[in-house]
């Protein structure tokens, strides 16, 4: 982690629904090349704030900077637009669909002057990248819903390597996922981070957090309980720190 400028900075971030506050003065920065997790029980805000982030809501006050640049209030399609992507636990995959029309969702290559759909460059650039991260998919003709769970989390994390040039936003990547599914996916969360990407993840999954993350930072009903670099922490402080039973400060 070298990068002086975050590539996402988020300064006392509060959001309401009419008379609920969801997220009380949320502030983290995420660097190129870092994961950091974002974790707390069932309605803690994790959620909401993933899709503050992504510009599905608009913070109801603070600021959002991305590598320095403010893109407070900017809508979902401007945040792709600045290297932000965004994988969800139900990926937001088109099932009927080919694999490579799925890479290239909202972003079809055309060619000619009557603006066609370029299918073989788009399959030849789909089958380069899965090969590159050694994504095991039959090939990237595949149908969406022929393939595994596992499979289908990997074709989205692929989209977002394919498309994040700042930040990749994860919310619940493997929740579905067996074992052996997840380790795959954790690699390409690694690989991700080894191509200098900052990543924001939210995890259930403590034990995994521990392997991933190097930041670990709490909420618990919408505040932020506290940071820590995971290296100088264990399971049983963030435990405590999700629940309520030890003070922590951030």
């Amino acid at each position: 982690m070298t990068d002086v400028v975050p590539a996402l900075q988020l300064e006392k971030i509060h959001k309401s629904f009419g008379g609920i506050t969801a997220i009380k003065e949320f502030s983290l920065s995420v660097h190129r090349g870092e994961v950091v997790a974002l974790v707390g029980d069932n309605g803690a805000g994790k959620s909401t704030l993933i899709k503050i982030v992504a510009g599905v809501h608009p913070p109801t006050s603070g600021h959002i900077r991305l590598d320095g640049e403010e893109i407070t209030g900017a809508d979902a399609s401007s945040v792709r637009g600045h290297g932000v992507e965004v994988v969800y636990q139900d990926l937001a995959l088109a099932d009927s669909q080919p694999v490579y029309m799925n890479m290239f969702l909202g972003r079809e290559l055309v060619k000619g002057p009557l603006r066609r759909l370029d299918k073989k460059r788009m399959a030849r650039e789909t089958q380069a990248l899965v090969d590159s991260l050694d994504v095991r998919i039959p090939s990237a003709k595949a149908i969406i819903r022929e393939l595994s769970g596992g499979q289908r989390q990997a074709v989205a994390i692929s989209r977002a390597t394919h498309w994040a040039q700042r930040l990749v936003l994860m919310d619940e990547p493997t929740a579905a996922l067996g074992v052996a599914e997840t380790a795959k996916v954790e690699e390409l969360i690694m690989r991700l981070r080894e191509q200098n990407r900052a990543i924001l993840l939210v995890s259930h999954n403590l034990e995994q957090v521990m392997r991933l993350a190097d930041r670990i930072t709490v909420l618990r009903r919408g505040t932020q309980v506290g940071t820590r670099i995971t290296s100088q922490t264990d399971k049983n402080e963030i435990v405590s720190m999700i629940t309520g039973l030890q003070a922590a400060d951030a």
